[in-house]
């Protein structure tokens, strides 16, 4: 009789659309969206870079791949109710989620994104704003001014060079390049946060309640009327 080896074999997962894109998410989440390339995802599943082409056409199908997973995890505001709240739920899922992928704004907004999680997304924050009663064009400014605010919040917390436990040390040291006899506003909020009395972190949702309450001001008296 044959002798039946001990080792059993590996079955490998087989590959897919969904599996592809994970491993380019985990990636760009770990080196940077640079280091997406379809060598280094096949390196990433130890298959051969040609094998992934019969799942994604390219690598630009792959960017929105990566795109419509990260939108994926926003949450949709509901196109009744308490439009403010709904859309404040939004704008903080949102920047929850790109927190934790550092690369996906600036992929999100360099790219035409028409995939059906962006466009329901987008859908939704379009029926939320219209059954506020915000007319089409307010609607389109105000949905823009709100994603302005998640994404480029975003990036300036990602990309500020300094943790927010240093900012009163930091800003001690740099208090002498402030002179108050040159720059006495600026001197003057430099020792605030060099003291402690202001802890000189930005509050996302701060910036955000400005937009809601500002929005909320353009709206039609007595009534949801929308032209």
């Amino acid at each position: 009789m044959p002798k039946v080896s001990a080792r059993r074999t590996k079955r490998r997962t087989p590959l897919s659309p969904a599996r592809i894109t994970d491993a380019a998410v985990a990636l760009a989440d770990r080196d940077g969206i640079e280091a997406v390339t379809m060598r280094s995802v096949a390196l990433k599943l130890r298959v051969e870079a040609m094998s992934l082409y019969n799942h994604v056409a390219n690598k630009e199908a792959l960017l929105d791949a990566m795109v419509e997973r990260v939108v994926g995890d926003f949450e949709w505001p509901a196109t009744d109710g308490d439009w403010k709240g709904e859309l404040r739920r939004r704008a903080l899922s949102a920047h929850q989620v790109l927190l934790t992928h550092p690369w996906a704004s600036l992929l999100i907004l360099s790219r035409v994104n028409i995939g059906p999680a962006m466009l329901g997304h987008v859908d939704a924050t379009i029926g939320c704003l219209r059954g506020a009663g915000f007319s089409w064009a307010m609607t389109d400014h105000a949905w823009n001014a709100i994603d302005n605010h998640v994404h480029g919040f975003t990036l300036q917390k990602l990309n500020f060079p300094f943790e927010s436990a240093e900012y009163a040390a930091v800003a001690s040291e740099y208090l002498p390049m402030v002179p108050a006899e040159t720059y006495p506003h600026l001197n003057g909020m430099t020792r605030e946060v060099a003291a402690a009395r202001h802890d000189g972190v930005q509050d996302f949702e701060f910036g955000l309640s400005l937009i809601l309450d500002g929005l909320e001001r353009q709206l039609p008296r007595g009534g949801r009327k929308r032209t």
